[in-house]
C-alpha cells in the first residue's frame, strides 16, 4: 500500500530521525514494497522538492525500522536537514495488483464509511501501516476511529462507489 502525501504525487515514506552520527535515517515506510522502492541506487523525489531528489545508497532493517544512508549525507546534521521530508513517487509508477482484495492507501483515503447496518460514520483519513494495517476513521461528530483492516471488520470495500463498509465489533468505539 502507498499513502498519498501533501502533493499529488504518493508517498512511499516519511524521512524521520537521524541514526547515529553517519547520516542514515530512519524511514516510516509507507509502500507494501520496501524492498524495491528503497533498493541500493534508486533515486527518490521529495516533497519539499528542494530536500531532493534523493539517491539510496543502503537500506536496512534494524530493530523493526527501515535505515536508509542516502548518497551525498554524510553526517548526522545533513541528515537532520532531511527529517520530515516525504519521499514519493508519480502514480504512475506504482503497479495495480491482480489481487482484488488488495489495495493502495490512495485508493481508500476519502471513502465514505457506513456501518453493515448502513449508520454513516465518517471517511477515511489516513492508514497506518504498524503491525496491523489501521484505518483511522474520521468521525462525522468529530474526533477519530482506528478500525483495525482485516476481511471481518471490513467485509466491503468499494472504491468505485467511493464507500467502505465496515462491521464493528460490540464495543469498538465509533
Amino acid at each position: 500500500m502507498t499513502s498519498r502525501g501533501p502533493s499529488d504525487r504518493l508517498v512511499i515514506g516519511r524521512i524521520g530521525r537521524p541514526h547515529g552520527v553517519r547520516g542514515e535515517l530512519t524511514v516510516d515506510v509507507r509502500t507494501d514494497d520496501p524492498d524495491l522502492r528503497f533498493a541500493a541506487g534508486a533515486v527518490l523525489a521529495t516533497d519539499p522538492e528542494a530536500a531532493g531528489p534523493l539517491t539510496i545508497e543502503r537500506a536496512r532493517r534494524h530493530s523493526g525500522r527501515l535505515l536508509v544512508r542516502f548518497a551525498g549525507v554524510g553526517d548526522r546534521d545533513a541528515a537532520e536537514e532531511l527529517r520530515g521530508a516525504w519521499l514519493v513517487v508519480d502514480p504512475e509508477d506504482i503497479i495495480d495488483s491482480d489481487d482484488p482484495d488488495e489495495f493502495h492507501d490512495q485508493e481508500l483515503v476519502g471513502l465514505r464509511v457506513v456501518t453493515v447496518a448502513g449508520e454513516e460514520i465518517g471517511e477515511v483519513a489516513e492508514i497506518l501501516h504498524t503491525g496491523q494495517d489501521l484505518l483511522v476513521i474520521g468521525r462525522s461528530g468529530g474526533g477519530e476511529a482506528l478500525v483495525p483492516f482485516v476481511a471481518a471488520l471490513v467485509p466491503e470495500v468499494d472504491v468505485p462507489g467511493g464507500r467502505l463498509v465496515i462491521d464493528p465489533p460490540p464495543g469498538l468505539d465509533l
